[in-house]
């Protein structure tokens, strides 16, 4: 359970509680979705508080811990100060990454006790998936994986990148998707080189590569796939880089594994890439983190010196984008034992020429 796991953690971090008020991170403890609340945790009780537009059903949904409305009258931070004090907690913490600058000083003048950072303490228990976990991304990228198959029949020359976009969307959601993990990438053409490009008006044309970076939401869990696909056409120099990235990510995808650290991954993709004169085209890393955040620890890039935990799922994305020519990103979601990975992604990655 996710109150165990984040009381045992206060204990190693030497902490009396811990308050969460980002929706994730309440999500992580609760299991239960809601635009307002607060979580007590000590190593003694753990609370939710909520106003009267959840309460219902938040005390249907969540059985492992007390659940309780907060009067229209008070603040969550006065009802909590009730539970410090009941506690006798003198160190808490508060979420340093999640808050703005000025909520984190309003919290810690607000609460009786000593605030404190909490150091990434829930981005190291997120990154771990329990079983549960793991399963509702597992249906997530199920849901986008039929998205894939039906929306290819979509892709013709004369239609808008943003039909495209907007199909995937629509099918996501009718397969079951509670809602996307970002907004669909659509990129066509000189479009593709770029990486985060936004869905255009652009009509695809025969001899484009088309670029779909798309993920849904199930049971608040995200999934994240990208796949690059060719109309009508590829040339010689189109199917090298296709072919080049392709073999990148398996060669990242077989350096994945827990223990080894993220710039080692990212550095086997990355080597591939510079070794066939495309390095200065690769300007991102190989991989992050996904469960409640689309982007979540860990991360896979030149920069990430930690070992990579047994029980994360992280992508394996690598691409080559060339400016005003056309890109390519190949993208799967892998989760990290201690001899290797599985894959979570089972749509096809050999070129696709529609």
């Amino acid at each position: 359970m996710s109150i165990e796991r984040i009381q045992q953690a206060l204990t190693t971090h030497g902490l009396d509680a811990i308050v969460l008020v980002d929706e994730k991170n309440r999500r992580y403890a609760t299991g239960f979705h809601s635009t307002a609340g607060a979580v007590y945790i000590s190593r003694h009780q753990a609370v939710f508080y909520t106003d009267f537009r959840y309460i219902e059903a938040a005390k249907a949904k969540i059985q492992h811990m007390d659940v309780r409305e907060i009067p229209s009258s008070r603040s969550y931070a006065g009802v909590i100060n009730e539970h410090i004090r009941a506690d006798g907690a003198v160190r808490v913490a508060l979420e340093d990454d999640c808050l703005t600058h000025a909520d984190y000083l309003r919290w810690s003048e607000n609460l009786r006790a000593q605030t404190m950072p909490q150091n990434d303490l829930m981005n190291e228990l997120r990154a771990v998936k329990t079983p549960e976990e793991l399963e509702k991304i597992i249906q997530a990228q199920r849901i986008a994986e039929k998205a894939l198959t039906e929306v290819l029949n979509d892709i013709k020359p004369g239609v808008a990148e943003r039909e495209i976009a907007a199909r995937l969307t629509y099918l996501m959601l009718h397969y079951g998707a509670e809602n996307m993990s970002f907004d669909p990438i659509v990129v066509s053409g000189a479009n593709s080189s770029k990486p985060h490009g936004v869905p255009s008006e652009k009509a695809i044309e025969t001899g484009d590569f088309v670029t779909m970076d798309f993920g849904c939401i199930y049971d608040g869990y995200c999934s994240d796939m990208t796949r690059t696909v060719a109309v009508g056409s590829v040339t010689d120099q189109m199917r090298t880089v296709y072919d080049t990235v392709l073999r990148a990510q398996l060669a990242g995808i077989a350096a994945a594994k827990a223990g080894v650290t993220g710039c080692t991954v990212d550095g086997a993709a990355r080597q591939l890439i510079t070794d066939a004169g495309y390095g200065a085209y690769f300007g991102h890393g190989f991989g992050h983190g996904v469960g409640l955040f689309i982007h979540e620890s860990p991360t896979a890039s030149s920069r990430s010196d930690k070992p990579l935990p047994a029980g994360a799922v992280l992508t394996a994305e690598p691409g080559i984008y060339l400016p005003g020519q056309f890109g390519v990103r190949i993208e799967d979601m892998l989760y990290l034992t201690q001899d290797g990975n599985q894959n979570l992604t089972l749509a096809p990655k050999d070129l696709i020429v529609l």
